[in-house]
């Protein structure tokens, strides 16, 4: 399939920004109407993936394997940026 691509006139341009803003605040407007407290969750299961009396501390082997594949990382801690994409 053969596409002709040219380029975007202004009036393209204002259009999509228009359009593309049509659609955030009407997305917007219905996210707001949505009920913003969330209970707990409703699913009950009979068996847990976790045995009681299983200590928090994790996996050692897996926290090494992690620490070593983080390109930043602090005594404790693996340094991570917010938000970049």
């Amino acid at each position: 399939m053969d596409f002709l691509w040219h380029e975007v006139s202004e009036k393209e341009k204002k259009e999509i920004k228009e359009e593309a803003k049509d659609i955030m605040d009407s997305f917007s407007r219905r996210l707001s109407k949505i009920d913003k407290k969330i209970g707990e969750s409703l699913i009950e299961r009979k068996k847990c993936e976790r045995k009681e009396g299983e200590s928090s501390e994790g996996d050692i082997e897996f926290r090494e394997i992690m620490f070593e594949n983080a390109p930043q990382k602090n005594k404790d801690f693996i340094i991570a940026e917010k938000k970049k994409w």
